[in-house]
């Protein structure tokens, strides 16, 4: 390795521990500050706690009315994940494996997609929803968070479909397998990796989404978990702790759901880099 190489690599590392260091820290005294009393924290934000206080848990639990803001989060956020992955993978598949007229068409009207602003479009969602119906349902939330990420998804999806090699249909295909069949049983096995990629990337902004819920979703038995969390601060503005406490809630699924897509996530990355 010569020393050009190699002083990359070390400033690679360097620059790469200083972006977790900045970003772990926060983090972390985050969740040490959400065990410590409201006196302690006003003491010293950045000492440890005394005595953990695992009651700062339950009673922002119960004070910020978070099973009900838990559950529509969940419920939104799984059925419009599991939507988006499964109608992307579907078009990705159709876009990468087929050749027909329209495909360059389609293809860039996914990427154009892309480009158009989220929030720039809330006025006319809000207006098509008032329309059909679906204002303040959870409707009117799983909708587009399903259109506005299908691009991405699609485009992830297509690209890592788009290199396996002819061999994998014609073999199914020889076993008597149909479209669907070789799209269940051999595509989509080997495409789990990217898979795991727009997974976390759609869990992700769909759990944390604020806007589009907080203009399309009104009443308080629907609103979802970023929406409780904005009323509970406001109401809690002197408890800083149990502030902590619910925010750390609030992360803990995104970490579980990550850790459980890691091993795939991982395994996509290094496929990608070592491919052709």
């Amino acid at each position: 390795m010569n020393n050009k190489s190699l002083g990359f690599r070390v400033f690679a590392y360097v620059f790469l521990s200083l972006l977790a260091i900045l970003n772990i820290v926060p983090l972390f005294w985050m969740v040490v500050n959400s065990f410590k009393t409201e006196q302690e924290y006003a003491r010293n934000p950045f000492s440890f706690p005394e005595t953990l206080q695992f009651s700062n848990y339950a009673e922002a639990w119960k004070i910020a009315n978070m099973n009900v803001y838990f559950l529509n989060s969940l419920l939104v956020t799984f059925a419009a994940l599991i939507i988006t992955v499964l109608l992307g993978a579907l078009s990705s598949y159709f876009l990468s494996r087929f050749q027909f007229k329209l495909r360059g068409l389609t293809y860039g009207l996914f990427l154009l997609g892309m480009l158009v602003p989220i929030h720039a479009t809330l006025i006319p969602i809000f207006l098509i929803m008032q329309k059909l119906g679906f204002l303040d349902t959870h409707l009117a939330l799983i909708l587009p968070y399903t259109a506005f990420h299908l691009s991405l998804t699609i485009i992830i999806l297509e690209g890592f479909m788009r290199g396996f090699p002819k061999d994998l249909e014609e073999s199914g295909v020889m076993d008597g397998a149909g479209i669907y069949r070789i799209f269940w049983s051999i595509i989509l096995p080997i495409t789990r990796p990217a898979m795991a990629t727009v997974i976390i990337l759609n869990f992700i902004y769909n759990w944390n989404e604020y806007l589009f819920a907080l203009v399309l979703v009104s009443s308080s038995d629907l609103k979802t978990l970023p929406l409780g969390l904005a009323n509970f601060v406001g109401i809690e503005t002197a408890n800083l702790t149990l502030q902590m406490s619910a925010l750390t809630m609030a992360l803990i699924p995104i970490i579980i759901f990550y850790l459980l897509l890691q091993k795939q996530l991982v395994t996509g990355m290094t496929a990608g880099a070592v491919k052709g």
